[in-house]
């Protein structure tokens, strides 16, 4: 009887308003159909650029026909939250500072993965408030979804050729989530690129992992090296990292759009620990428990301390050669793990100190 008793065109209206009373900038629904997004993934794992991220490929191509993943799915909703802190230490001054440590904007406040599902789950609970009972499933960067291609198709922003979604009205300093449902919801319309000769993002990449426009070789990619990557950091990569200990906002920071973009209101954004003008030798010095502590509910949490010490010495590596971060390295020459010893022998290197060790 639900489908023959609903207005889905006034639930659709219904869904959107729900969501920007729930803190989400904007919600809009599109259909599952990826299959030109597809036939673009599989050539970029076929040329290996997911690198580590065996994930992007385990899973068969339910990450590109969302109705395998998750059966009956006809429509998908899609939401945008702002996440950039606004009282945050301005960017572009810490990593003019190689003795700061610069993190990811994102990844200032708590972790976006639960406050987002949260959110949808409340909004789906809404929809079942109104209508009854029917399929979903909530997701947050959570499982094989392919967020911004949705995210565009749905008309929330077209993707910038960094391979982020841009809006024109709230740049890239955003968040996204999906519900995936079995409503039949009338589609939004997509928008067109607004991206035009612009090649900011391509130019200001440190590493340029932006190989071409709409195209990145995350084995390049500083957020893939500092998160992702589990091991040994390439050594031609690790002096072209600078200060970027957890991610890099490069290819935001220079993007024209982002001077319109929109601070968030959500105190879980909020900076916590002071992360975001934090001295590299502070953070060196935290113990694994330290670490733990100050990183709980945060998304740095899940790259361990082990490859924070290994991010951490790189950066100061490539910091001007004081006394101070000489000495805050050779504490941790002894360290008891392989990883950490390596690059922390690389960094006293950069600072003319014995290099006995360091990976040829």
């Amino acid at each position: 009887m639900q489908g023959l008793l609903t207005d889905y065109g006034a639930l659709s209206e219904k869904i959107k308003s729900w969501g920007k009373t729930l803190g989400f900038q904007a919600v809009a629904i599109s259909a599952p159909d990826l299959s030109k997004a597809e036939t673009r993934l599989l050539e970029w794992l076929e040329q290996d650029m997911h690198g580590e991220m065996d994930y992007m490929a385990s899973h068969g191509m339910k990450r590109s026909r969302p109705a395998e993943l998750v059966p009956g799915t006809l429509t998908v909703i899609s939401a945008r939250m702002d996440y950039l802190p606004p009282d945050a230490h301005d960017s572009l001054e810490i990593l003019a500072s190689p003795t700061k440590a610069f993190i990811s904007r994102y990844a200032l406040g708590r972790d976006y993965h639960k406050i987002l599902r949260a959110r949808l789950q409340k909004l789906s609970d809404k929809i079942r408030e109104e209508i009854g009972p029917f399929g979903y499933r909530v997701f947050s960067d959570s499982a094989p979804v392919m967020e911004v291609e949705l995210a565009a198709q749905a008309g929330l922003g077209w993707r910038g050729k960094h391979s982020m979604l841009l809006s024109r009205e709230h740049g890239s300093w955003f968040f996204l989530g999906e519900i995936y449902t079995d409503l039949p919801l009338p589609l939004d319309p997509p928008q067109g690129a607004h991206c035009g000769t612009c090649s900011r993002c391509i130019e200001a990449c440190p590493t340029q992992a932006i190989i071409a426009p709409y195209r990145v070789d995350a084995r390049r990619c500083i957020s893939y090296l500092t998160i992702e990557h589990k091991g040994s950091i390439p050594l031609p990569l690790r002096s072209l990292m600078g200060n970027r200990i957890y991610g890099c906002d490069d290819c935001q920071l220079v993007c024209p759009w982002n001077r319109i973009a929109q601070t968030s209101t959500e105190k879980d954004f909020e900076v916590r620990h002071s992360l975001d003008s934090m001295d590299l030798t502070t953070l060196l010095a935290w113990s694994e428990e330290e670490f733990r502590v100050k990183t709980a509910g945060s998304a740095i949490h899940r790259i361990g301390h082990e490859r924070w010490l290994r991010n951490i010495a790189v950066a100061l590596g490539n910091a001007p050669t004081t006394k101070i971060i000489i000495e805050a390295l050779k504490k941790l020459d002894n360290h008891n793990s392989l990883l950490v010893r390596e690059h922390v022998t690389w960094a006293l290197a950069q600072h003319g100190q014995s290099c006995d060790d360091c990976r040829t």
